[in-house]
């Protein structure tokens, strides 16, 4: 992919349609990407059809959240850096103004009790969207190592270490991860200085507190993060809970719920965070922070993306970190469901998985439900 800006689209119509598009994309990424391949392509024909597949598979090899930088991407396509910058930041800030508006309301010193039922209700079903999120995953993936027998099955050993890293490593989890993938690098005989400073640049900062602690914890989501945004629930929790004390389980779970039923990135979920952490300037402060990577690999790299999808040690690195963060995200299935504090939550996650699993529908749906069992729960009488 030979890229370069068009440079010929007026900012306003990325502004507007950059908006328009963090408005309505609920659903995760496989709505954005939807969303921006019908616009994008078909209605404006601003980027062919291959080129729009080559970018998807350029972002999937960057760490953060793909779908944010496919976004980052198409806006640069069309303007230049400028361009990017305009148009990741309207695709995002619609999201963020929602969630640090809900985080507001769900955090209160007094929450009314149908926001609590409604907070308990679609965090109960949080293990399960967790869950449903990893199987999603295990497809494209394991068929990306299909090539040699070997490779699957140090597919499979990666995909248990992220299991047992998002259950018992805690902070550490991303030392696995990255661990995996140069594992996968050194056995290909590709390994390389740069790739090798990944890990002790993961432990440094851990020991920081404050501001520091919570830009630590929103720079390993946006630049320490591979396999999509759901990877961010196994690399925040044990921090946000268990480490700094931000937020009790609970209070994360209802978190996570709010990352997925408003529209934009799932990565939102860093602002309510935040948000708990040091008021609306650390949900601000923990967005930026997460968001930035992003920015800078797609203006600063869009124009070598042929020679990134290119990269043996990419790819190799990719394999081992990717599987074992898919084995993180359906990990942290265990530690979520550890968090539920009522018998009746239970019985909200059994209609979850059900929903997800039998009847196969969307995630946002199963979250708004759930919610609404809980407000009809904790009207009832029940525990809250």
């Amino acid at each position: 992919m030979t890229a370069r800006p068009l440079a010929q689209v007026p900012l306003s119509t990325i502004v507007r349609e950059w908006g328009r598009l963090g408005l309505v994309g609920f659903g995760g990424p496989p709505t954005h990407i939807a969303l921006l391949r019908q616009m994008c392509v078909e209605e404006r024909g601003w980027l062919s059809e291959h080129e729009f597949e080559d970018a998807i598979a350029t972002t999937n090899l960057l760490p953060g959240p793909a779908s944010t930088q496919l976004a980052i991407f198409c806006a640069w396509r069309l303007r230049g850096r400028l361009g990017a910058l305009v148009g990741g930041l309207c695709f995002i800030l619609p999201g963020l103004v929602m969630i640090l508006a809900l985080a507001v309301l769900f955090f209160a010193a007094h929450t009314p009790l149908w926001v609590r039922g409604a907070a308990l209700g679609a965090g109960a079903a949080v293990p399960a969207v967790a869950l449903n999120a990893a199987l999603r995953l295990v497809g494209p993936s394991w068929r990306r190592s299909n090539e040699v027998k070997s490779r699957q099955v140090r597919w499979l050993i990666y995909f248990g270490v992220g299991v047992a890293g998002a259950v018992v490593a805690g902070s550490y989890l991303v030392l696995a991860l990255i661990f995996c993938g140069l594992v996968e690098i050194s056995i290909g005989g590709v390994a390389s200085r740069r790739a090798l400073a990944l890990f002790p640049a993961a432990v440094a900062p851990v020991a920081l507190g404050g501001l520091l602690a919570l830009s630590w914890v929103a720079f390993k989501v946006g630049a320490l993060s591979y396999g999509g945004g759901f990877v961010i629930i196994p690399l925040m929790q044990h921090d946000v809970v268990t480490t700094y004390h931000w937020m009790s389980g609970a209070q994360f779970l209802s978190a996570v719920a709010l990352g997925q039923i408003t529209p934009g990135p799932v990565v939102q979920t860093v602002a309510v965070v935040g948000y708990a952490a040091s008021g609306l300037a650390g949900g601000l402060l923990a967005s930026f922070v997460a968001f930035a990577p992003s920015f800078l690999f797609v203006m600063v790299g869009a124009p070598h993306f042929d020679r990134l999808r290119a990269s043996v040690s990419i790819r190799a690195f990719l394999l081992g970190a990717g599987a074992a963060v898919i084995g993180a995200i359906a990990g942290s299935a265990v530690p979520l469901g550890r968090e539920l504090l009522h018998l009746w939550q239970f019985g909200v996650l059994g209609a979850a998985a059900l929903w997800l699993f039998a009847f196969r529908r969307g995630v946002v749906s199963v979250l708004v439900g759930a919610g609404f069992l809980g407000v009809i729960a904790v009207l009832a009488g029940a525990p809250h």
